[in-house]
C-alpha cells in the first residue's frame, strides 16, 4: 500500500507540476522562435454550430468589423440543421458577403466545419465559435504568424470575461492551461488548439474527421506534415462561463470524450520512436492528465489502509477528507459556493467526476457527435 500510495501521488502530481516544470526548464535553455510579419493571404472565416440565433447576429457584426481586407476575407456560417432563426439571421447579411451553408440534416459541429472547408476558398482557414468575441485586429495578428513556413496552425489565448459565476477554480485552470501551452509552443509544438478561435493552413485541413474535435486533430495533422502548432499571446478569444455546475459537468464530459477519441484514433503520435519529444508532450498533457483521477482514487484507498502506519499518512488522510468535504459543500451549499477555498475544492471534484464519467462513456462507445450548445452566463 505504501508503494501504491507514492506511485499514485507522483502520477497525480506529474501532469500538473512535473510536466510544466520540465517544459519551463527546457524553455530557459532552448526556445524555438518563429518569424512573423504583416501578410494578407486570402482567408476564410468559418463559424459552425447549431441553433445560433441568439448570438449569430452579434457574432457576424463582430466578424465584419475585423480589420482585414474585405476582398481577401470570406465569412462562412455553417448551420448544422438549426431549428431556430439562425438561417434568417445569416441571410440578412448576404449583401455584405456573408455566406450561409445550411445543412438539412444534423451531423454535428465538426461535420458542418468539414462542409464549410469544402466550400472555402481561402489559403488560411480560421475557425471561431458563434459565442466568441474577437478584438478588431485579431485576424491580422493571427495570420501574421503564417509568414513563417514552419507554422501550420495558430491558436488564440482563452480569456474569461467578467462574470459573477466565474469560479476561482475555472479561472486558475484556464490561466494554467494557457501558460502550459505557451511553454509547449516555445520548445516545440502545441498538442491541441483553443477551439474557440484558431487558424490552419488549407493543406493541414485536407484530411478531416467529421466526428472528432478539429482543434485537437489539426494540431496533430500539422505535426504529421512537419509543421508546428503555435500559440499567439496577442490573439485572445473572450468567452463567458457555463451557466451551471450541471452544464459545466456535461461540457467537460463531452470535451474529454472527444479528446480520448482523437488520442486513440491517432495513437501513432504516442510512439516516441517516431515522434520523439512530441509524443512525450502528448502523453503528458493529455493522456496522463485524463488518467490522473484514477490515481486520485488509488491515493485515497491506499491512504485509508495506511492510517495506522504513521503520523504522516494520518495527516494526508485528514487533508484528503477536508478537500472532499469542502468540495461537496461547495457544490451543494450555495453560500459556501462563493467562498474561494470551497470553489477550488468543488472545481477539483467536478473535474475528476467528469473525467471518470468520460472514460466510462468513451469505453461504452459514446462519441457526442451532436450536442446542445452550452448555455453561458451574460455577466
Amino acid at each position: 500500500m505504501t508503494y501504491l500510495f507514492w506511485c499514485s501521488l507522483i502520477f497525480l502530481v506529474y501532469p500538473f507540476v512535473g510536466y510544466p516544470v520540465v517544459l519551463w526548464i527546457i524553455s530557459t535553455v532552448f526556445r524555438r522562435r518563429h518569424h512573423r510579419e504583416a501578410i494578407e493571404p486570402s482567408v476564410s472565416v468559418i463559424i459552425a454550430g447549431y441553433n445560433m440565433a441568439a448570438v449569430i447576429h452579434e457574432k457576424i457584426i463582430n466578424t465584419l468589423a475585423l480589420t482585414y481586407p474585405r476582398d481577401k476575407c470570406e465569412i462562412l456560417i455553417a448551420s448544422d440543421a438549426s431549428e431556430d432563426t439562425t438561417a434568417e439571421a445569416v441571410r440578412s447579411f448576404a449583401s455584405q458577403g456573408v455566406q450561409l451553408i445550411e445543412l438539412q440534416q444534423r451531423y454535428g459541429k465538426h461535420y458542418a466545419q468539414m462542409v464549410a472547408v469544402g466550400v472555402a476558398k481561402g489559403e488560411i482557414l480560421v475557425f471561431t465559435d458563434a459565442t466568441i468575441h474577437l478584438e478588431a485586429d485579431a485576424l491580422l495578428t493571427m495570420v501574421s504568424n503564417f509568414a513563417d513556413p514552419s507554422v501550420g496552425c495558430v491558436s488564440s489565448v482563452d480569456t474569461i470575461v467578467a462574470s459573477k459565476r466565474a469560479g476561482a477554480g475555472e479561472r486558475l485552470y484556464v490561466q494554467f492551461e494557457m501558460w502550459l501551452r505557451s511553454l509547449e509552443a516555445q520548445v516545440g509544438s502545441l498538442v491541441s488548439l483553443s477551439g474557440s478561435f484558431f487558424a490552419a493552413r488549407r493543406e493541414v485541413c485536407d484530411k478531416w474527421h467529421p466526428d472528432q474535435s478539429s482543434d485537437f486533430f489539426l494540431a496533430l495533422h500539422a505535426k504529421e506534415r512537419g509543421l508546428r502548432a503555435i500559440l499567439d499571446p496577442e490573439c485572445r478569444s473572450f468567452y463567458s462561463v457555463v451557466s451551471s455546475n450541471e452544464a459545466e459537468l456535461k461540457r467537460k464530459i463531452r470535451t474529454i470524450v472527444h479528446g480520448l477519441d482523437v488520442v486513440f484514433t491517432h495513437r501513432q503520435f504516442l510512439n516516441p520512436l517516431r515522434y520523439g519529444f512530441f509524443s512525450w508532450q502528448l502523453a503528458s498533457h493529455k493522456l496522463f492528465r485524463w488518467l490522473a483521477p484514477f490515481a486520485t482514487v488509488l491515493l485515497l484507498v491506499s491512504n485509508i489502509f495506511l492510517w495506522k502506519v504513521g503520523a504522516f499518512y494520518r495527516l494526508t488522510m485528514i487533508l484528503q477528507a477536508i478537500l472532499y468535504g469542502a468540495g461537496l459543500l461547495g457544490l451543494v451549499a450555495r453560500p459556501l459556493a462563493q467562498v474561494k477555498p470551497f470553489k477550488l475544492a468543488a472545481f477539483f471534484l467536478l473535474g475528476n467526476a467528469a473525467t471518470l464519467t468520460a472514460w466510462m462513456k468513451y469505453c461504452a462507445g459514446e462519441k457526442f457527435v451532436t450536442w446542445q450548445p452550452s448555455r453561458r452566463t451574460q455577466g
